[in-house]
């Protein structure tokens, strides 16, 4: 899908959840017509909020594209889509190291929410936990 990226996401799998949720992939245009970025995203709910949340899964810009306003604008269009929706925030994940990026972040006025702790299963982990689980009764 993009030129320089290992990973190329099969349109289907970005724009057809099998959770039912909206998610979508938004292309910035380059030269030629070709893309230099994405920004993946979808929706959840804040129950603090009570209202949407724009949750961004996935940013990227080509290497030799970066520092040139590309992120910056994904980022608005992200800011007014969420703005449209009428979501209570915006969120992303970034690895401590990214020092590029959180400096990126930290320039558009984000904050880091250093209060919160991501947790994960593995696939391995979820599987046993799933093993656990009660069949309601008559299923």
């Amino acid at each position: 899908m993009i030129k320089g990226s290992d990973v190329a996401p099969r349109p289907e799998a970005v724009s057809n959840d099998p959770a039912g949720r909206s998610r979508r992939d938004q292309l910035l245009e380059g030269s030629g017509h070709r893309a230099v970025g994405f920004a993946l995203y979808f929706f959840t709910f804040s129950t603090f909020k009570a209202r949407p949340t724009l949750y961004l899964e996935d940013l990227f810009v080509l290497p030799g594209e970066r520092r040139h306003g590309v992120g910056r604008r994904l980022f608005a269009e992200l800011a007014k889509i969420a703005v449209a929706r009428e979501c209570g925030r915006m969120e992303w994940s970034v690895l401590d190291w990214n020092t590029p990026a959180r400096d990126f972040y930290f320039k558009i006025g984000a904050v880091p929410m250093d209060e919160w702790t991501v947790f994960r299963l593995t696939p391995e982990a979820f599987g046993r936990l799933a093993c656990e689980a009660v069949d309601p009764p008559n299923a």
